[in-house]
């Protein structure tokens, strides 16, 4: 199975060249496939940015058979030391910092498994995570998966909105590369003015974007009529809003809600755009090859498209399919009569205030028509972070809560912050709340 298909195209937004295609693509990728080749045994570690020097290392990687860790470009000094001394690559690659010091020791380490093509940082994980490890044949599977699920055709093109070291990202570049299909590398945002000149010049046909920028597009008033050659815009990682499910479906010829994990390479489910109307607030159906059940209130995923395991040192690079193709997601779900999902929290998303167990994301849900809030677990309380309140709005919104949820309402802490802190995913930092309490 040729990937990249020989019909795709790589687009650096803002040349005036058309791109890279066909035996040209081919040559820039063999030739940096030459040059690591060379390196000694090892992963690579690389700072994946948005432009066409990281993804020809990436492609590069894939033909020479080298495991790549597709990272933040912008990982501090000492985050990215620690990753070094853990995992010792082969080299380090388009990061911002230099790792100070000399290479640590080459202690024995078995090569990286033969199977194994891509390390990703946990979903949501800062400073020094641990690492998902994706075969081969995951992030092939995966790709087609979503070229099926979502029609992509050669004559799709699609911007880089989202980072390519985030597997939501990653699988736009993936699904795209694998169905002969355009992206157009663009490492603008979508609140730069830049972004929608490149998508427009390029005329871009769809658009991949996660709650938060759904948010921030229609605080900015996004018009679709303002960009004629977007038809299809996709959400995934995170709930989005029924009301902003409803506003942006009208503004596309083609809608998807998706839900996934890097742990399953990126997409799990897919609910297509005929069936929003009589299944609102679903997640969709398991993408094909993909099975979905739920055991104990647990969704579990069951496809070729599920990790290896995780790594936390370079020993844990060598191991083989610990998984076997199932995935217990850690989130709370159900699925109806026709195998449709309806998520309903996380596992691991429960406090306790008084004894009494409480889902931090009911807690959220509640409290999603006011203003933006974010919820973490505390001893005894649940700290809840509110955007721009007084403290007559933090004191409201605590006694809302304890009659809501039926708890006293000095089981929660409403704490004003000027702007909720982000990943570059667009999700919450929940990790940098938590380390305020």
């Amino acid at each position: 199975m040729t990937f990249p298909h020989p019909q795709a195209r790589l687009v650096a937004a803002g040349e005036p060249k058309g791109g890279l295609s066909g035996d040209e693509l081919v040559h820039h990728i063999a030739r940096t496939a030459d040059v690591l080749a060379r390196l000694r045994p090892g992963p690579l570690l690389c700072g994946m940015r948005n432009n066409l020097a990281s993804v020809l290392r990436y492609l590069a990687a894939w033909r020479a058979g080298r495991a790549i860790a597709l990272l933040d470009p912008d990982l501090p000094a000492g985050a990215l030391a620690d990753l070094s001394r853990r995992f010792r690559p082969a080299a380090l690659l388009g990061f911002t910092h230099a790792v100070d010091g000399s290479p640590p020791a080459r202690h024995e380490a078995p090569p990286p498994h033969p199977d194994l093509a891509v390390l990703l940082a946990t979903s949501g994980s800062t400073g020094s995570p641990k690492l998902v490890r994706l075969s081969r044949q995951a992030v092939l599977a995966n790709a087609h998966a979503i070229v099926e699920a979502l029609s992509i055709t050669p004559g799709e093109i699609a911007p880089t909105s989202l980072p390519l070291h985030y597997s939501y990202g990653l699988s736009v570049l993936n699904s795209h590369l694998a169905a002969g299909a355009t992206v157009v590398l663009t490492e603008a945002g979508l609140l730069e003015r830049s972004f929608w000149a490149h998508l427009d010049e390029h005329r871009c046909t769809s658009l991949a974007a996660v709650p938060y920028q759904y948010e921030m597009l229609r605080r900015l008033r996004f018009d679709r009529a303002e960009h004629p050659s977007l038809t299809t815009l996709t959400q995934a990682g995170g709930r989005l809003s029924p009301e902003l499910v409803t506003r942006f479906s009208a503004q596309a010829d083609r809608f998807f809600v998706m839900y996934g994990q890097t742990e399953a390479t990126a997409r799990i489910a897919v609910l297509p755009p005929d069936r929003l109307a009589d299944r609102p607030g679903s997640a969709g159906r398991a993408v094909p090859g993909g099975r979905l059940s739920v055991v104990d209130d647990e969704v579990v995923y069951h496809g070729p498209n599920v990790m290896m395991g995780y790594a936390d040192d370079a020993a844990d690079l060598a191991l083989g399919d610990q998984l076997g193709g199932v995935l217990r997601t850690g989130d709370l779900g159900r699925l109806d009569s026709d195998g449709f999902l309806y998520l309903t929290g996380r596992l691991k998303r429960i406090a306790k205030i008084f004894g009494i167990r409480v889902n931090l994301d009911d807690v959220e849900r509640l409290l999603r028509d006011s203003v933006p809030i974010a919820a973490t677990s505390g001893d005894d309380r649940v700290t809840v972070w509110a955007e721009g309140l007084d403290a007559a709005g933090c004191a409201g919104l605590a006694r809302r809560l304890g009659a809501e949820l039926r708890v006293h309402w000095s089981g929660f802490d409403v704490r004003r912050v000027e702007r909720l802190p982000l990943l570059a995913t667009g999700k919450v930092d929940y990790r940098a709340l938590e380390s305020r309490t």
